[in-house]
């Protein structure tokens, strides 16, 4: 088991705080200019310059009564001696030509192969927002960003939607304490609707554009929703009950399949891009592995493969996206590791010990690179290379664990919430060099939904 909720009995929150409002921190400019100047002291006179430093400029500052004839001398002395100059320093000759070892003509037949600049990766946030009310719940999932760039957060009994386009910042709903927290959040592959999972075990379907409450449905779980995932029309959620089901929200008798496997509560769940396997996590610190080809709704479905490598619970999920069958996991405190699993054989590929909590996980969708979020006792994002495994780079920033990750719709900028009550965006993943072709628009998961029977 993993430890879950970590409640603060600190008074001294301010209550004035406003729920995605921009924090202004002094920051420094991380492209400070440090080159040295390095001068080309074969063009100096020291001798000249060390005279006018200690004789030469006695006269000016203190100047001393002198004959006549003292002063032709001086002056015929000046002259000679080439020290009416008014510069010191001069800097006159130019850097030789360069010798050309190998002729021109030889070498283009065979252009060089332009090198690769290295992306600059910025170690500070570029934006950081107030999150107050952020529940310190390792378990649930309350952060997601949309294919329309709308970050949804939860906090609290509140769902909060923040256009990243504008900087616009809006309430979506406020549960009743009945029947909140809020426990999970999740976008529609439309980028418009959006699920919402409560701590009475309702999961709500919202329409954001008209900030509208379609439909609820119920009777999937027992107990709280902590996970959700989006498969085109079908919505599979995950309980602390160890169920896991999948719901056509097209239709008035949602429940499609139930998935049997977890004995405890299920805390991370991912379809693969080509919507035929489901990755589950639980506190059990198993993880599962379910086709959607052998799933049926009149028995218990049988998982493909049950992996028990992890010795704590499995949150942190991720599709590999430049390879199908690729998934990554990352395991709670008492475990500590990155494995990379083959789903169609389900081996491990590798296992890194990364020495703290991993709290979720992200793909480059650009480069071969995946991100990490961590618990104690840095509190960071690390960036590592696949797969190598060499870490890139660490950013820091948050003063508590990294809980929640959500990546923008092109792939280049990440939001990090985290138990500090702080959301913060990170360029970390940069910007793709050659523009991709927009990815066609997934059918309306509603489109059905005036035909509910």
């Amino acid at each position: 088991m993993d430890a879950g909720s970590a409640h603060s009995s600190s008074n001294m929150k301010t209550q004035s705080r406003s729920p995605l409002q921009e924090q202004f921190l002094q920051r420094r400019n991380s492209r400070e200019n440090l080159d040295r100047f390095i001068p080309n002291r074969s063009a100096m006179d020291f001798d000249y310059a060390h005279y006018m430093l200690t004789e030469g400029r006695k006269g000016k500052e203190n100047p001393a009564v002198s004959s006549p004839s003292r002063e032709a001398y001086r002056k015929q002395l000046a002259e000679t001696l080439n020290m009416n100059r008014t510069r010191i320093l001069a800097f006159k000759n130019k850097p030789p030509t360069p010798v050309e070892l190998i002729p021109h003509e030889l070498t283009s037949a065979q252009p060089a192969k332009p090198t690769k600049t290295r992306r600059y990766i910025p170690q500070t946030s570029e934006r950081t927002l107030d999150a107050p009310d952020l529940l310190d719940d390792y378990y649930l999932n309350l952060l997601d960003w949309g294919s329309s760039n709308v970050l949804s957060i939860a906090l609290g009994n509140t769902v909060y939607l923040w256009n990243a386009s504008d900087g616009s910042t809006s309430e979506l709903v406020t549960i009743d304490d009945e029947a909140g927290p809020v426990t999970s959040v999740s976008w529609a592959p439309d980028g418009r609707h959006i699920a919402v999972g409560l701590n009475n075990s309702d999961v709500q379907l919202w329409d954001s554009a008209d900030n509208r409450l379609l439909r609820t449905l119920r009777g999937g779980h027992r107990s709280r929703v902590g996970s959700l995932a989006w498969n085109n029309h079908i919505l599979t959620t995950g309980g602390m009950d160890g169920l896991i089901v999948n719901n056509d929200v097209r239709v008035r008798s949602h429940i499609v399949d139930t998935y049997r496997g977890h004995t405890q509560e299920v805390c991370g769940l991912k379809w693969s891009a080509s919507g035929q396997q489901l990755a589950s996590g639980g506190n059990d610190n198993i993880l599962h592995i379910w086709d959607r080809s052998t799933a049926s709704s009149n028995s218990p479905t049988q998982w493909l493969h049950r992996l028990e490598e992890h010795t704590a619970a499995v949150k942190a999920l991720a599709w590999c996206p430049f390879q199908g069958n690729l998934l990554a996991s990352g395991g709670g405190g008492g475990d500590r590791t990155i494995k990379f699993w083959n789903t169609h054989t389900g081996a491990c590929l590798n296992s890194v010990d990364t020495g703290s909590q991993v709290c979720s996980l992200l793909w480059n969708k650009n480069e071969r690179e995946l991100l990490s979020s961590h618990g104690f006792t840095q509190n960071q994002l690390t960036l590592w290379k696949y797969p190598s495994m060499v870490k890139i780079a660490e950013l820091t920033g948050h003063t508590s664990r990294v809980l929640f990750m959500a990546q923008s719709p092109d792939g280049c900028t990440v939001a990090s919430a985290a138990g500090d009550e702080t959301l913060r965006f990170w360029n970390v993943f940069g910007v793709p060099e050659v523009a991709k072709p927009a990815p066609k628009a997934n059918p309306e998961p509603f489109a059905h939904l005036n035909r509910i029977r």
